[in-house]
């Protein structure tokens, strides 16, 4: 396998590899190992935002001594997590504290390495299943559902990879978001006739399902360890095995674990909470434009509404929708209903919520747009403030900004970017200016508040360099902006939100 001629880049300090000529790594995991003789052996297939922190908290359990080695594949996209885990460089940034102090500990310890080499999966006791399941849709509104197709291929694949090469007795737990029914009828046989096809017994496997809650931001590592968890497993001694393992890197004295009948039910509870909050979301969509067109400020609306602990959880205007989970699981859920249940009803309501918060984008892009004091973006300085789907962290999966951004490109306009957290942006292939302030000296004609980062949240500094500025258009669609800032802003520039009709 030649692959050497691919350049690997390390978007933490700008690097570059060359990929190696072959897969095998095993010299240097077995030197590992040997490093951490009477250690038990975590294996973490995957080293995304999910797989690399979970690596990190299984390496710091205060319960038990883990070696850990968490597996990505071998290509250019991936192989530079690889590198930077192994040669002092986290590759996930965020605002969490812990994880440089967890990271730092597993460096001091000696017990997290990384490798693209699936021999790692033969000296696990344990194997944590973290990879990706992707969903491809369709964003065209046509006033039908929306059109989407599950692709379970590659997760077959990297199961298949695992029952190739794990012990006949190792505990394998899937924590990645899977279509409800995926454990049992789909891991389940891979594991059981890769383990008779090397002729080994297939009595002792431990298979479990306990679907991650991470948070990437503030609370990272704690939305790890110090979070309610639900678990199950296929049998009693997948159930058994699942909980005393979650009980060693989870604080369960004070976050005790759940367990239900089945991993058909732990599956459908993870799809099932995302769904719900990915309908609150599309819900608060309409609510929005109603406000903007009756001069409310729906913010302190909601805001008042929060008061009753009923409906502390209603969510607030927006650009859109991002992540790897609000976007996906309830078209999981429902391909699970028709494809594995064999139902002939979808989950209708539940994919038009995922349809509507598809469109929040362009929408967010007609709104400003209707709102210049000029015709178009083309030709207009943009100044985009937020890449990440969310606050505080450096995740660009499927975030709203890229299609916003993708319509104001094609209207011609020329974008500038900052974001504190990202300096590379994966999905444009874009390299992002970190130097907030150099920006704001150049000439804006629209500045657009697109991601609620801290850094621009009560940012005296910004504020002074706006009021500074010739006078251009903002536009807040995450509703960072404080009254203060409004009405110093108001005085100077023209200023929209997304959600306020009282600014009209």
């Amino acid at each position: 396998m030649k692959v050497n001629k691919q350049i690997s880049v390390n978007q933490l300090n700008g690097e570059e590899y060359e990929l190696p000529s072959n897969l095998d790594d095993s010299s240097n995991i077995d030197k590992f190992l040997n490093d951490n003789k009477h250690k038990k052996v975590v294996v973490v297939q995957g080293l995304g935002f999910v797989g690399a922190v979970m690596s990190l908290v299984c390496a710091n359990s205060s319960n038990d001594e883990y070696a850990v080695i968490g597996v990505d594949l071998l290509n250019a996209n991936t192989y530079w997590k690889i590198k930077s885990i192994n040669e002092g460089f986290f590759p996930i940034n965020a605002s969490d504290p812990k994880i440089k102090e967890f990271y730092e500990n597993t460096q001091k310890r000696r017990n997290f390495y990384a490798t693209y080499d699936p021999y790692a999966y033969s000296k696990a006791d344990v194997i944590i299943v973290d990879i990706n399941l992707d969903v491809k849709k369709s964003n065209a509104k046509t006033g039908k559902l929306l059109d989407f197709q599950v692709d379970i291929s590659s997760f077959e694949k990297a199961i298949s990879t695992i029952g190739k090469n794990c012990l006949p007795d190792a505990l394998i737990l899937i924590e990645t978001t899977v279509p409800p029914g995926t454990t049992k009828n789909i891991a389940y046989p891979i594991i059981k006739n890769s383990l008779e096809q090397r002729g080994l017994t297939i009595q002792n496997f431990k298979l479990g399902h306990s679907y991650e809650r991470v948070m990437p931001g503030p609370n990272y590592i704690d939305s790890i360890k110090n979070f309610y968890r639900v678990f199950s497993g296929i049998d009693e001694k997948s159930e058994i095995a699942t909980e005393k393992f979650l009980k060693t890197i989870i604080s369960t004295d004070k976050y005790p674990l759940t367990k239900l009948g089945n991993t058909n039910a732990t599956e459908l509870a993870k799809v099932l909470e995302n769904s719900f909050r990915a309908m609150n979301i599309a819900f608060v969509v309409e609510w929005s434009r109603f406000a903007e067109i009756s001069e409310i400020n729906l913010y302190e609306v909601i805001e008042a509404i929060r008061m009753r602990p009923t409906h502390k959880n209603l969510m607030m205007p927006g650009i859109g929708v991002g992540g790897y989970c609000l976007t996906k699981d309830p078209l999981l859920a429902s391909w699970s209903k028709t494809n594995i249940f064999s139902s002939k009803e979808a989950l209708n309501q539940s994919i038009e919520g995922v349809n509507i918060n598809d469109q929040m984008p362009l929408y967010a892009y007609n709104f400003l747009k209707s709102n210049l004091d000029f015709n178009n973006f083309n030709k207009r300085n943009v100044l985009i403030l937020g890449i990440s789907y969310r606050s505080n962290v450096a995740d660009t999966r499927y975030s709203p900004v890229e299609n916003f951004y993708n319509y104001i490109v094609d209207d011609g306009a020329i974008v500038s970017l900052h974001d504190p957290y990202v300096k590379y942006w994966e999905e444009k292939n874009i390299h992002v200016n970190d130097d907030l302030f150099m920006l704001l000296k150049n000439k804006i004609d629209v500045l657009v508040f697109t991601t609620a980062h801290d850094e621009y949240r009560n940012n005296k500094k910004l504020i002074e360099c706006i009021l500074l500025k010739d006078k251009m258009q903002i536009f807040d669609t995450v509703g960072i902006l404080s009254e203060s800032d409004i009405n110093l802003i108001r005085n100077r520039h023209k200023l929209r939100i997304i959600g306020r009709g009282d600014l009209n």
